[in-house]
């Protein structure tokens, strides 16, 4: 009786212990809230969007906490994360005399607040919203109140967590620019720079696409047809673009090429499209050529039309 006891007994622990160590293991999840919306979190001083915002799978135990927003007082915190959920919420502080008014930039980057008063304004504009992979990029703007301004990528790989890309000087006229060259060191995706004024107070974005360094492919549903027949081409896109298009060479008319379709890809990064070699034809041999949007990628598959 007694050894059952204690038998028992070591099971109990083992089972405690082991609940511990997988709560010990666990993440949690925070939610993140403020007034108003919009303000850019930092745990850890790594960007984690705008709020509101949900981020999951964070690492258990001590972290620091950061709201900032453009016209306001930055708001931050030490935090505790355990395996539950938990919500934080700031009410911002609007800057002594500051007005906040979001304002948006030619080609489609935003500020992210500005100010009136002696606070720093920060703009940003972008010179390609998409840029092929060994291409470069160039950022200008303004910047009033700092003689400096910090460039902060966010995007795929590398720039996941944030990267300080350059601190470039102001001019007497306060504009800047900076030129981003990062050869084929980059992978396709959705990109975002973000400017600050040297102090951190003001900022403004710029997002744009990066495409390149994938690949494109094209099967037919027959390689021998008929005058009439209707063939099916698709394929897949990996180049990051957002389309394809289709140009067929073959006799007569098509001997330099003709476009037959621009298609959007489906979500699966894959193209479907029907054409129908009407019976006036001619006969002969025909190309099929899938490029890629910005023509970083190709690829071809060739039928035979009889009659």
């Amino acid at each position: 009786m007694k050894r059952i006891l204690i038998v028992s007994a070591l099971i109990v622990c083992v089972l405690i212990s082991g609940c511990t160590s997988t709560q010990s293991s666990g993440k949690g999840t925070l939610q993140f809230s403020t007034s108003p919306e919009g303000a850019q979190i930092y745990l850890d001083n790594q960007y984690q969007g705008t709020t509101p915002s949900t981020l999951t799978g964070v690492s258990m135990g001590a972290h620091t906490l950061e709201f900032r927003y453009t016209g306001y007082q930055s708001w931050d915190t030490n935090i505790t994360v355990n395996t539950a959920t938990s919500t934080y919420y700031a009410a911002l502080t609007p800057l002594a005399s500051q007005t906040v008014q979001p304002t948006l930039m030619p080609g489609g980057s935003t500020i992210q607040g500005s100010t009136t008063g002696s606070q720093p304004i920060v703009t940003i504009q972008e010179s390609q919203i998409v840029m092929t992979i060994g291409s470069t990029q160039t950022f200008s703007g303004t910047c009033a109140g700092s003689d400096t301004v910090l460039l902060v990528l966010y995007g795929p790989g590398a720039y996941a967590n944030g990267m300080q890309i350059a601190q470039v000087p102001v001019s007497a006229v306060n504009t800047w620019s900076y030129v981003w060259n990062p050869g084929n060191r980059v992978i396709s995706g959705t990109y975002t720079m973000i400017a600050f004024d040297k102090e951190k107070i003001s900022s403004a974005t710029a997002t744009f696409s990066v495409v390149g360094g994938g690949l494109v492919s094209i099967i037919s549903s027959s390689t021998v047809v008929t005058q009439g027949d209707t063939v099916t081409y698709s394929g897949l896109c990996t180049t990051g673009a957002n389309s394809v298009i289709l140009t067929l060479y073959g006799p007569g008319q098509f001997s330099g090429g003709v476009q037959v379709a621009t298609l959007s890809l489906n979500a699966d990064n894959t193209y479907s499209y029907k054409y129908t070699f009407d019976l006036s034809r001619p006969v002969g041999s025909y190309t099929m050529v899938v490029n890629d949007q910005q023509n970083t990628a190709s690829a071809s598959v060739t039928i035979s039309l009889s009659s």
